[in-house]
């Protein structure tokens, strides 16, 4: 999307795997609330943590993308049945009345690049100069607040894969006639 070589796309996001490109090229990426976007098809590298969400160049086309796969599936039993908004119609340049959270150490963070802190700032301001009112709040973290996506995906593929080999766990045995 960042070359302009399609409009939207489809990722999937075990710990970052949409947002993060997303965040690095310029590009709209979104992770859905889970069971809202159906998992049928997708290999699953943690099931629990996966979710499909779409790419794109704006707010506006993430939101009709979203929209179009939103929704139960029969076929994925973590698919929820929900009634699906129109997404298009929360986004609007009046910010008034909206709460946005800032996490106050993001900017005394060591090593963050003097670039990614101003336009950072200046996002910050444009949401205030939309309406919204910018709520500072402390970090409540520790080494481990990355613990779960990082040490959770390993362990969860074993899990998932008697369904996609056919195969099962447990001890092998052998009988000789």
């Amino acid at each position: 999307m960042a070359a302009d070589e399609c409009a939207v796309a489809l990722g999937s996001d075990t710990g970052g795997s949409i947002r993060q490109p997303a965040s690095f090229c310029g590009v709209v990426g979104l992770k859905p609330t889970y069971g809202l976007v159906s998992r049928f098809g997708l290999v699953a590298y943690a099931s629990s943590l996966d979710q499909i969400g779409p790419l794109s160049r704006t707010v506006e086309d993430s939101a009709l993308l979203l929209q179009a796969i939103a929704g139960y599936d029969v076929r994925d039993s973590t698919s929820i049945k929900v009634d699906i908004p129109d997404y298009t119609k929360s986004l609007k340049t009046d910010l008034k009345g909206r709460r946005i959270g800032v996490i106050k150490e993001t900017f005394d963070a060591e090593g963050i690049d003097a670039t990614v802190k101003a336009s950072v700032e200046k996002a910050i301001q444009q949401l205030k100069d939309l309406g919204a009112e910018i709520q500072e709040f402390p970090a409540r973290s520790s080494p481990t607040v990355c613990l779960p996506t990082t040490s959770l995906p390993p362990l969860k593929p074993p899990q998932t894969w008697p369904g996609m080999t056919g195969s099962s766990t447990g001890l092998a045995t052998t009988t000789t006639v």
